[in-house]
């Protein structure tokens, strides 16, 4: 029986608890939240006893096969040694880190502990997504020409919709829709096509002052909550990707992929993918899912997803195995040097080159 850590309540609620509640082999011994009131509050309807608001003296109480880290981007380094530290695997949240550099010690970390690592990069666990992945690199759409993501909200386009000291607001927290989305963006673009060489965008706080709508305290947010890039890949190919927070209403996200012998769409609204090859009109290709169907379950992509993710890195744990599929620390570490350009593109107005032979 592996004993598996969780550090974070929020994610752990709606994601991890419900998913392990479907892995045999895997029992979650301990939670650590910075309230120990939210801790409670996702631990006792799954029968776990073991509760902090002191992720430190978790680890140190009880020895875990598996850490997962779902907090704010500033502690997932130091969580990740620490856990690692302990023996532990570790699966991160995104985006992996502050910055590149981070990224690398806990690429280093996981290699010096001969320890298994994930970040938790569902969507390459999502069939609809992996059935996308099949046709480009079975060369069904031909040469891939470019790609167009948008992911547009309205969540945080009131000044009031955001509390004060809201982390996801806070860059010096690593916070922002750079980092939420758009790394989620970066790893599925590189999972379809193949590395970038360079990439040109900007990280924009559009509205900064912001009102607790609790206390009408006024505040500043420092994050971005409108960002885009373009991707040139090293296949020449041009990806495009726009997010915003601050539309007046929301639009999901949406995907179109341009080869040169057929188009693919894609919309979260529905999860509907469509396929239209030269020449013909689209036809819908949408994949079932069957883990939407599994009780207990919170619905949408991203918290179905997390099973299949948990089930491949619990096996090989169990197994002794190297992953078999999903994002490493590796990929990790090459998402957040696209990020990392994004943020230097957004001050030098330029095209940002990328080294991605180097990040290994």
């Amino acid at each position: 029986m592996l004993n598996v850590g969780i550090i974070g309540a929020s994610f752990a609620r709606d994601a991890y608890l419900p998913a392990f509640a479907h892995i045999e082999g895997a029992r979650v011994a301990a939670l650590a939240s910075g309230r120990i009131e939210s801790a409670r509050a996702a631990a006792e309807p799954h029968g776990i006893e073991a509760v902090y608001d002191d992720w430190e003296k978790m680890l140190a109480e009880h020895e875990l096969d598996l850490v997962c880290i779902a907090t704010p981007t500033i502690m997932h380094k130091p969580m990740t040694l620490a856990a690692l530290a302990r023996g532990a695997a570790v699966l991160c949240e995104k985006p992996t880190a502050m910055n590149a550099g981070e990224a690398r010690d806990m690429l280093d970390a996981a290699r010096d502990a001969g320890r298994l690592h994930m970040i938790d990069h569902e969507l390459r666990f999502n069939p609809t997504r992996q059935r996308i992945a099949e046709l480009i690199h079975g060369g069904e759409l031909g040469d891939i020409r470019h790609v167009n993501i948008t992911n547009i909200g309205a969540s945080w386009a009131d000044p009031a919709s955001r509390p004060k000291g809201d982390w996801w607001s806070d860059a010096a927290m690593g916070g922002g829709r750079l980092g939420a989305n758009g790394s989620h963006q970066v790893d599925t673009l590189r999972w379809w096509m193949g590395e970038p060489a360079s990439v040109v965008g900007q990280a924009l706080t559009v509205v900064p002052d912001r009102i607790d709508k609790a206390t009408g305290e006024p505040w500043t947010a420092t994050s971005d909550d409108l960002s885009y890039f373009t991707l040139e890949m090293q296949s020449g190919a041009l990806a495009q990707v726009f997010m915003s927070g601050v539309a007046a209403a929301n639009m999901g996200n949406e995907t179109q992929i341009f080869g040169s012998k057929g188009t693919i769409t894609l919309s979260n609204s529905d999860e509907k993918l469509y396929l239209a090859k030269a020449g013909q009109s689209f036809e819908d290709i949408s994949v079932d899912v069957p883990h939407m169907r599994l009780p207990g379950l919170n619905k949408g992509i991203w918290n179905v997803s997390v099973l299949a993710a948990l089930q491949e890195l619990t096996a090989a744990i169990a197994e002794g195995r190297a992953l078999q599929r999903g994002a490493t620390f590796v990929d990790g570490l090459r998402n957040q040097m696209v990020l990392d350009a994004v943020v230097a593109s957004t001050t030098s107005r330029k095209w940002e080159d990328l080294d991605m032979a180097g990040a290994v």
